[in-house]
């Protein structure tokens, strides 16, 4: 058995027996790892503030059976006592988390350690609304999974043009020509609000109507539950602006 270190970013924690932890990590060179933290809940202990989610920290682990061993752990980021006074801020880093858990599993890159650690930098100092973060960040690691949304050219022929009708189904806007009756119509100036999520352009973000950025809001989380296959459970508990009522094709 052997020991290592990395970089990591704690993504959620479980109770095990009296005084231990089961930790997920999103490790900077190991991918997704789940290690045990003896003894972590107890006063005595000498890391276990350091354990908590969406904390950077450097971590020594011993490689066990089932379930890796932390060693030791120093903070790189103390995010989690920043982020999780703050309702926005913790429901945004509890919807990154899951995200990063869900895109982890298979196919791990380390830009995805990257930008969440960026994300919940971003989130603990307040840099932009929580909103606007999440939804960046969501955007990005999906990209970097593979599934970008088409916004400049039709998802289905590749046709460009000011193409307005956005399926989440068939991967982004669609020509009208293509559109199934019902499918929802971005407001002026939802696509360009996405693509500078996507991009990370703060600047063209600026400050967006509230019904544009609830409508923008709600297709990246159809557009996320969709491309991961599952439900974010996080996202029920996000203080989303309500979207405006938009155009059907």
């Amino acid at each position: 058995m052997a020991t290592y270190r990395d970089d990591a970013i704690v993504l959620r924690t479980h109770l095990l027996g009296e005084a231990d932890k089961i930790v997920t990590l999103l490790c900077k060179q190991h991918g997704k790892v789940r290690a045990v933290a003896k003894g972590v809940r107890k006063t005595t202990s000498r890391f276990g503030a350091r354990l908590e989610p969406f904390s950077a920290v450097d971590v020594q682990l011993y490689e066990g059976k089932s379930l890796d061993i932390i060693q030791q752990a120093e903070t790189l980021g103390p995010y989690s006592s920043l982020i999780s006074h703050d309702y926005a801020k913790y429901t945004s880093a509890m919807v990154m988390v899951e995200t990063a858990d869900s895109l982890s599993d298979h196919d791990y890159q380390q830009a995805h350690y990257m930008l969440l650690l960026g994300g919940l930098r971003s989130l603990a100092q307040g840099e932009h609304p929580s909103g606007q973060i999440v939804d960046s960040y969501l955007l990005r690691a999906l990209a970097l999974a593979g599934w970008s949304p088409s916004l400049d050219v039709c998802a289905v022929t590749g046709d460009p043009g000011d193409h307005r009708a956005f399926d989440v189904s068939l991967g982004g806007v669609v020509s009208d020509g293509v559109a199934s009756p019902g499918t929802p119509r971005l407001a002026p100036g939802a696509k360009e609000l996405l693509q500078a999520l996507l991009e990370g352009q703060w600047e063209a973000v600026g400050q967006p109507e509230s019904q544009v950025m609830g409508q923008v809001s709600g297709i990246i989380a159809a557009y996320t539950q969709f491309h991961l296959e599952r439900h974010v459970r996080s996202f029920a508990h996000l203080d989303r602006t309500v979207a405006a009522p938009v155009e059907a094709s």
